[in-house]
């Protein structure tokens, strides 16, 4: 008996892992899964003993450990923190803890609350896990059909707290039925404009809100007693009942009997009785606090936080030390119905289908047929009215457009396009098809359909029609195919004609070629040896002519050599005596000169002594070559002042010289917009002194190396000169959101800060000018030209810290082709916002928020900054 019982449960298991293997789970899952299932059962094995300690109070103790141990062999917990929670509980209160021990009742409670949470949580986790594979399948089927088992209605002998909530929520799934079905059915005939009579029905709306009224429901109450302070017992929870619910018509109590002087012995003192949509309930009101209250103690949900289960801290979020929370969980009652109102929505945003299950009898036996029962069953269902609202209403209803766009092919005037409205067109083709007037309605945007043989005859026809449109279309395809087969064959024959054609005349062409090349070589060959023989004829000619000019040349050259020597002897002695004539003649115009100026001599000499002193000296103490060094050597004479002046001012220009060739184009580049903004914002704006010694970087964000700003960099198509944050000043209360600005060679960008989508995009040709003040202030307005496309929302007025380098450069970068952006600098300018113009005005303040300026509203017409004031 045990190997077919263990058989059993092997065959079991491998069916229940199959089954969660298909549906989506690893087999990690399946077995921490079986582990906790494992761990509920053995929790429950666990008993307490008690123990009486030396204050004289009772604490609990786990009478046999091995259950212990296994159950923190499953979980992956340690035994000592498990048995601790089992034994003490700490209450918390502000930031004060008590720790109290646990007697035996206590801990069976601590137990079973335990063993209750694992599992439920379990579920609810298994559920939102099938789920989610559910969902991860429907990506690629797009359709799923839920099916809703719904509990059924319970009636016992003993109804406690689990049969209340469970006719609760059919007692709503009726009143989805009832709207859906006959309520819905009605008001659209009504709405339609179909005559109809209406049908009575029994709306269990009423029962609905004597459970789940927010302040006289029962649900609400029974939170009430569980959450108020002071003793609270299911005979204060039925006291309060019968005060506040006596008067309900569907409510009944031995008090609110008692009240109207009637008697019923078949209702005790601590029970109640409500009348359901399915029959009365008498409910025992013993038990509905705790069952409600269902607490878990913090040590208990901390110590399942510190297991190693994989499960653990996915099903125990609340024990995380980290996360600690006060206040109370929710009640059963009110998670509960929480999940009914989202199951209700649910079903509103869907199709649903209903199957009513009639049960024959009560014995569960076969072929036997209670007629009281079935009948009860019937009537409190409400099927009767839903059968007599459906066979006096219309099977079926369809809108004119989805209805003509079906059936149009039945008509031939409707047949394929039907110009006009498409009840008319329905009209027509219902007219057409000789349907009887009695068998369909027309209604203000949909046609109704009575007799379920009208639709299925026009399903047959509409069948019969589309059988002869293939039959059409076949042949109309078919027909194609043969034409373009024998296209194909004709175009296949011209090109195999043309290229045979081709080979031929190719063949035909080579062989004239081939002709032509024989008789052009033999023309050029005896053309080549006619010119041939020219040429050498032409040839000893000249070499005869050029043979008799050289020696008549050679013999005219010696005559003419003769000649010339003769000439040179007689040239050169005259050369020589005119030599020593010039030679003696200078001597004694030198001897002449010297004594006329020796003293003058001397003193030249003195000079040049000391001007060569002197510029040695320049040459061993020259200043450095740095162009901001002042410095320079004295004078050692007084006759050297406009020399020594001149001298610093070229070595000075010298050394500037080679200073700027050191730079490069970037560094030219930074210079350049450094001397701007001097010429701009010198002696005009309190801000500019702090920025000479900041350099002008551009690009602070980084913005084509970071990651975070690739799209943004993406989506700008020229050259970024300017990427920082800005703040966007708000004309309603004057405070700034970030902004990422971007300069660019074409326009100013603003994009968000975190997402990097762009807010706003301004060309260079639509900017105006830019207003600043003459403050220490980093506050600077983005005027744009009227009727251009960016000015729709006005001007932009932001605040940075390097305004400086953000106008210089918009500045230099121009509002057009060849213009230059225009600065104004004022404590007080116009901004345009939409439709209204506001001053900004810039005054001397205290700081308030850090050192910065601040800006504030004070009407729809003035925006004041406030800035501190420099010391």
């Amino acid at each position: 008996m045990c190997t077919s019982i263990r058989n059993y449960q092997r065959v079991f298991l491998l069916f229940l892992q199959n089954a969660m293997q298909i549906v989506g789970f690893m087999e990690d899952e399946v077995k921490s899964v079986l582990e906790l299932v494992a761990a509920v059962l053995k929790l429950g094995n666990i008993e307490f003993k008690p123990e009486s300690r030396c204050n004289g109070t009772d604490e609990s103790r786990v009478k046999d450990k091995n259950d212990l141990k296994e159950m923190c062999e499953l979980l992956g917990i340690e035994q000592s923190v498990l048995e601790r929670a089992f034994s003490y509980r700490t209450v918390e209160a502000k930031q004060e803890k008590v720790s109290t021990t646990l007697n035996v009742a206590q801990a069976y409670y601590a137990r079973d609350a335990l063993a209750k949470n694992l599992y439920s949580r379990l579920f609810s986790w298994l559920v939102t896990r099938i789920n989610e594979s559910i969902k991860a399948q429907t990506k690629a089927r797009h359709k799923v059909m839920g099916v809703l088992d719904i509990y059924g209605f319970e009636i016992f002998e003993d109804n406690s707290f689990e049969q209340f909530i469970i006719n609760y929520c059919n007692e709503k799934l009726q009143q989805i039925f009832i709207e859906l079905t006959l309520r819905e059915e009605q008001e659209e005939y009504v709405r339609e404009g179909i005559e109809w009579t209406n049908i009575e029905y029994f709306n269990n709306a009423v029962i609905c809100d004597l459970i789940e009224n927010h302040q006289n429901g029962i649900l609400a109450m029974l939170d009430e007693e569980c959450l108020r302070p002071g003793t609270v017992t299911d005979e204060t929870f039925l006291d309060k009942l019968n005060t506040i619910c006596a008067g309900h018509q569907h409510f009944e109590s031995r008090h609110s009997k008692n009240s109207k002087f009637l008697t019923d012995h078949s209702l005790p003192h601590n029970c109640f009785r409500i009348q359901h949509y399915a029959g009365k309930v008498l409910y025992r009101a013993e038990g509905f606090v705790d069952k409600n209250n269902d607490l878990l103690y913090r040590d208990m949900s901390q110590a399942m936080y510190k297991a190693k289960h994989g499960l653990m801290k996915q099903l125990f979020p609340e024990g995380n030390p980290a996360k600690v929370n006060l206040k109370r969980p929710p009640t059963a009652g009110f998670q509960f119905k929480a999940s009914v109102g989202t199951l209700m929505r649910n079903l509103l945003t869907k199709n649903p289908n209903y199957i009513r299950c009639i049960k024959p009898n009560d014995k569960k036996a076969s072929h036997i047929f209670t007629d009281t029962l079935v009948c009860h069953q019937v009537r409190y269902l409400g099927l009767m009215e839903n059968v007599r609202v459906r066979r006096a209403g219309y099977a079926f209803r369809q809108a004119y457009e989805p209805c003509l766009e079906r059936y149009k092919m039945l008509c031939k005037r409707t047949w394929p396009h039907w110009r006009g409205p498409a009840r008319e067109g329905v009209e027509v083709l219902m007219a057409d098809l000789q349907v009887p007037a009695d068998d369909f309605s027309y209604g203000r945007s949909k046609i109704f359909i009575r007799n379920p043989r009208t639709l299925f005859s026009l399903e047959e026809r509409r069948r019969q029609c589309l059988q002869d449109l293939a039959s059409l279309i076949q042949k109309i395809y078919r027909g194609w195919k043969c034409r373009s087969h024998f296209l194909l064959l004709k175009k296949s024959q011209i090109v195999v004609s043309a290229w045979y054609r081709r080979y031929a005349q190719q063949k035909k062409y080579q062989k004239i070629k081939s002709a032509t090349t024989v008789v052009q070589s033999y023309t050029r060959g005896w053309q080549a040896r006619k010119l041939l023989r020219e040429l050498k004829y032409q040839k000893r000619c000249e070499e005869a002519v050029t043979t008799i000019a050289a020696f008549w040349h050679g013999t005219q050259a010696r005559l003419e050599l003769r000649r010339l020597k003769q000439a040179v002897q007689n040239k050169r002695a005259v050369t020589v005596i005119w030599a020593f004539w010039q030679g003696t003649k200078v001597r004694r115009d030198y001897r002449k000169f010297f004594r006329a100026n020796a003293g003058k001599k001397i003193y030249d000499f003195t000079i040049q002594r000391i001007m060569q002193k002197y510029f040695l000296g320049l040459k061993s103490s020259s200043p450095p070559m740095s162009p901001v060094d002042k410095s320079w050597p004295a004078r050692p004479y007084r006759f050297l002042d406009g020399v020594h002046a001149e001298l610093r001012k070229i070595f000075h220009h010298w050394r500037c010289k080679k200073y700027r060739s050191q730079f490069t184009e970037e560094k030219k580049a930074v210079y350049e917009e450094k001397l701007e903004a001097s010429e701009i914002f010198k002696d005009k704006k309190a801000l500019y002194p702090s920025s000479v010694s900041q350099p002008f970087r551009g690009d602070y964000l980084e913005i084509t190396k970071n990651p975070k700003y690739q799209k943004l960099n993406s989506s700008v198509d020229a050259k970024v000169l300017l990427a920082d944050v800005v703040n966007k000043i708000n004309r309603a209360n004057g405070k700034g959101t970030a902004r990422i600005f971007l300069l660019t060679k074409k326009g100013v960008v603003l994009a968000d800060q975190k997402t990097g989508q762009v807010k706003a995009s301004v060309p260079l040709p639509d900017l105006a000018s830019v207003s600043v003040s003459t403050q220490s202030d980093g506050f600077f307005a983005l005027k744009l030209k009227e009727g251009s496309a960016s000015a729709i929302k006005g001007d932009f007025l932001l605040s940075s810290e390097r305004l400086i380098e953000i106008i210089t450069k918009l500045h230099l970068t121009g509002g057009g082709d060849s213009e230059r952006l225009n600065i104004d600098i004022s404590d007080e300018f116009l901004v345009q916002f939409n439709h209204d113009k506001v001053c900004v005005k810039f005054v001397q303040g205290g700081a308030k928020n850090g050192n910065g300026a601040s800006c504030k509203r004070k009407n729809n017409r003035l925006l004041e900054v406030s800035v501190p004031t420099t010391a």
